[in-house]
């Protein structure tokens, strides 16, 4: 097959004559940048600038702006030329003047936001939306035409472009990334992400470096290190650097031509040299470093201070132009240096030798569908769950392993979808570890450097990405959903909050692309989080923690969803509706390890789709009767300890009438006017009671519990038990014991609860004290549980299972 961006092409360079034409783009790019910072009326300078044309608070950033226009008017010729299909990422955190006023001049723009046209009157609304209220950010924000990066937290504009390269075998993804941005970890790490990069199968990554020497107020990094060591940087990184350097524009005109031609010649032979089955080893890709000054173009000096080529340059260089006369004299002139009659018409519309210029349709990078994935997203075809359905012939008396019945359906997920090659699984070295390794029937790993004989499942076309950086698996599955496919992302619980800002970032995106019209919707991201925190008791203190779930539930309801299936086929349905979804995140916490089965699967869609229901089986209050007590619980480990406590209480207190409870879906316990998940006030009354008393087993920190309950009739009988930072190395039931969260704790507590017991009380309260002492004691000479709990199975019989 050929693909029209890697077949053969002979690069002319431009002209003298074309490269003015460029030069004359990059000048109105400039023109309308500097004006969305500081402008709200007069666009065009055609009347004297007075202060009442000045915004009253200048926001925005000025510095790496220049370096970004010079990028997209030059990758606008080659677009053109070589009829490339390209993305532009912009990396650099506050380069949204940049990106806005690139996407008017080409027309994407004024076609997503007809009122504000390509004229005069246009250009004002422009400049005045700009970090204004009511207007727009200045990143390139979710609103920005052709951004899938927002770039407002530094470190992830590389993984993205990654992310939306693979499985995009004819996009290009130029990628700008700041010298700033350049010294996160996140970033560093995401160079390495050339060695998943499969010539044959996916799209390209151009990574430019801008060098314009400095931070806020410093001096960065690798602007400062000599160009040996840089070259030799990126070398090791397994790139082919070009350098394009200096501050004279027309000098720097023909150097960037000719890099971008160097660099896309560069692509196509590497696309054909692999896809003609000829390359035997991983490609060197290019890359550009751009170094140019910060606030190219703009002031030398205000105030006798330096400014262009430094820090001073990186936000408003001019600070006070609304209320000091001298500095409203440097804006205008700065301004006006570009030549706005040069550029524009009479009506205020770009010239037509200049609109000639940019692409045309979807060539526009404001405009290129995979900046908008939605557009191309095809929906996911999925296996039936009862092909993978765990057979539960009796709650609690099979055991099984959740996330390896999960692991059979993903390896069908794989097969259904291999011709479309859109679903794609990441992890941190961890799918085999938490028991999803049957994909490796259908996929492998995917790896490009030398595979041994005796290596296992790893090819270069595999589809499942493992690396140690939570932040790579994350960054790569975002960029891939944003450009309109599939994924899943398991990680250890513990280390998932690693991610945190990035799932904040992600959250905020979806957020504010729901409520753009012309935004189609993308996949959900999902998390499946495994080796959970009540079976790390092998790798201890350091590996357990359950807090992320808090962090997301701070999240617009719109957007997040929390799960605790507690067992196999509640996971298995939770998956496949979580990959139905779009524009969510959805959190999936289930263990891995063996542990009873409690459902069937007709009896998981039931409960997954009610999100909490009574399972009647487990306790002793008949249907519609009210209880004693309520055992409730989130989480399979906290499952098994509700219905173990539950059991108690009927060996030990028979007259006591008990319900239980389970929370598979943890947004049900919110009130439905702040989650669209929350139970209607009736339904959660008929389940928790309005004022029996209710303990409540919770995976997590049980203040979540609390706060997303407050508001029920009867939060104040909500006794909630969950993880209290008690961990270290010792055995499965000891950790749920230390944070109080165990059967005897659980069973104790509901004691306490209800109204004095007498003697059958007494007797019932020294007896799980009792065994509460004789687990201590065995497990400090055995090392082991004691084989009533690790070989516990549910006692009692099944009649009228599971109820809602």
């Amino acid at each position: 097959m050929t693909h029209p961006s890697s077949a053969n092409f002979s690069a002319v360079a431009p002209s003298d004559a074309e490269l003015a034409l460029i030069d004359r783009y990059w000048r109105a790019a400039n023109y309308l940048s500097v004006g969305q910072i500081y402008l709200l009326d007069n666009p065009l300078l055609r009347e004297p600038l007075e202060a009442a044309h000045v915004k009253p608070r200048l926001l925005g950033h000025w510095g790496t702006t220049p370096g970004l226009n010079f990028v997209y008017a030059h990758l606008n010729r080659v677009i053109k030329a070589r009829d490339a299909s390209v993305v532009y990422v912009c990396g650099p955190g506050h380069g949204g003047p940049g990106m806005v006023a690139n996407t008017w001049l080409e027309g994407t723009y004024s076609e997503i936001y007809p009122d504000i046209p390509e004229d005069a009157e246009g250009m004002r609304k422009l400049f005045r939306q700009f970090s204004f209220p009511g207007g727009i950010p200045s990143h390139a924000a979710p609103e920005t035409p052709g951004s899938i990066h927002e770039g407002g937290e530094l470190g992830y504009a590389l993984v993205h472009a990654y992310g939306a390269a693979f499985d995009n075998p004819d996009l290009v993804v130029a990628c700008v990334v700041g010298d700033g941005e350049a010294e996160t970890g996140a970033l560093a790490a995401s160079w390495h992400s050339n060695k998943f990069l499969n010539p044959e199968r996916d799209g390209a990554v151009l990574p430019i470096l801008h060098l314009n020497g400095y931070k806020i107020a410093n001096p960065t990094v690798l602007a400062r290190i000599s160009e040996e060591e840089l070259r030799a940087l990126f070398v090791g990184y397994g790139h082919e650097p070009i350098f394009v350097e200096g501050d004279d524009p027309a000098a720097m005109h023909r150097q960037m031509a000719a890099a971008l031609d160097t660099a896309f010649d560069s692509i196509a032979a590497i696309r054909e040299e692999h896809r003609s089955g000829v390359a035997s080893q991983r490609p060197r890709w290019p890359m550009i470093v751009l170094r140019s000054p910060k606030g190219w173009t703009g002031p030398k000096e205000v105030d006798g201070k330096k400014v262009e080529g430094f820090w001073r340059a990186h936000q408003v260089p001019v600070a006070n132009a609304r209320g000091d006369a001298g500095h409203r004299a440097v804006l205008e002139s700065w301004m006006k240096s570009y030549d706005p009659d040069d550029l524009f018409d009479e009506a205020g519309r770009l010239k037509p030798e200049l609109a000639a210029l940019a692409p045309k349709g979807e060539r526009r990078m404001g405009a290129n569908p995979h900046a908008n994935g939605g557009r191309l997203r095809r929906e996911l075809v999925r296996p039936a769950l009862e092909d993978h359905a765990v057979d539960v012939p009796e709650p609690g008396k099979t055991t099984g392993e959740a996330t390896r019945a999960l692991g059979r359906y993903l390896e069908d997920v794989f097969r259904l979808n291999a011709e479309a090659r859109n679903f794609r699984l990441v992890g941190p070295d961890e799918t085999a570890s938490n028991r999803l390794d049957a994909v490796f029937g259908a996929t492998d790993r995917v790896w490009m450097e030398g595979i041994e004989p005796y290596d296992v499942s790893l090819s270069q076309d595999g589809r499942v990405m493992e690396v140690l950086s939570e932040h790579l698996c994350q960054g790569w599955l975002e960029g891939y959903l944003l450009t309109g496919r599939h994924g899943f992302f398991s990680c250890y619980e513990a280390f998932i909050h690693i991610v945190d800002s990035m799932f904040n970032q992600h959250a905020k995106w979806l957020k504010v692309s729901r409520q753009l019209q012309w935004r189609a919707p993308v996949s959900s991201l999902n998390y499946l989080l495994t080796s959970h925190v009540w079976r790390q008791d092998h790798n201890g203190f350091s590996h357990q923690d359950p807090g992320f779930v808090d962090h997301v539930a701070n999240k617009k309801a719109d957007v997040v969803r929390i799960y605790f299936p507690p067992d196999a086929n509640s996971l298995l349905h939770v998956a496949d509706h979580c990959l139905a979804t779009y524009d969510r995140i959805n959190v999936i916490v289930a263990g891995k390890q063996p542990a009873p089965q409690w459902l069937t699967m007709a009896e998981a869609k039931a409960h997954c789709a009610a999100g909490a229901g009574i399972w009647d089986w487990a306790g002793t209050a008949a249907r519609g009767e009210e209880p004693d007590v309520v055992l409730a619980c989130a989480g399979d480990v906290p499952t098994l300890e509700a219905v173990a406590a539950a059991g108690l209480l009927r060996e030990l207190l028979p007259e006591v009438k008990t319900r239980l409870v389970n929370v598979v879906d943890l947004m049900a316990l919110q009130a439905p006017e702040h989650h669209p998940h929350g139970l209607a006030t009736d339904r959660f009354d008929a389940l928790f009671t309005t004022d029996k008393p209710v303990v409540f087993a919770y995976h997590g920190y049980p203040m979540l519990i609390h706060r997303l309950t407050y508001k029920r009739t009867n939060h104040g009988n909500i006794h909630v038990r969950g993880y209290q930072e008690e961990g270290t190395t010792t055995t499965p039931f000891d950790m749920v014991v230390l944070n109080e969260v165990d059967r005897f704790h659980l069973a104790l507590e509901a004691i306490a609860r209800l109204p004095d017991q007498g003697a059958a009380g007494k007797a019932a309260v020294a007896d799980l004290r009792r065994r509460l002492a004789e687990h201590r004691t065995y497990i400090s000479e055995h090392g082991e549980d004691l084989p009533e709990i690790s070989g516990w199975i549910w006692p009692y019989g099944s009649a009228a299972r599971t109820g809602d």
